[in-house]
């Protein structure tokens, strides 16, 4: 992953409403939710709903797709496992028993990927 690419991932993450918005998508799985229920949850106003939901997606973050007169999101799971590793890239200099729980959360976050099970 590009620096550029994790900078955007990051900054998209870095406000309270987006984050909250993607761990929720991220606990839903690959079958994703559906906006309304997001904006009820998460108890948002459907603008800045649509604002936050516009910035994960433009960060690569989420991805959608139409069902019916719903619009349903999900985590892009490839995504985050490539910024997960981006950060990791580098950990602890090559101490790998600092880095192992870090390693074992990544590896379920492959897990997780489209077509594979939680």
């Amino acid at each position: 992953m590009e620096s550029k690419a994790a900078v955007n991932m990051l900054s998209a993450l870095g406000h309270e409403g987006r984050l909250a918005i993607f761990r929720l998508l991220v606990k839903a799985g690959p079958d994703g939710i559906a906006a309304g229920e997001i904006a009820r949850t998460l108890d948002v106003l459907p603008n800045s709903l649509s604002a936050n939901l516009n910035i994960l997606s433009h960060a690569g973050l989420i991805a959608s797709r139409r069902d019916g007169r719903s619009i349903i999101y999900s985590a892009d799971y490839g995504a985050m496992s490539g910024m997960l590793g981006f950060l990791m890239e580098d950990c602890c200099n090559g101490a790998p028993e600092i880095c192992a729980p870090l390693g074992s959360i990544l590896a379920r976050v492959k897990a997780c990927a489209p077509g594979s099970t939680c």
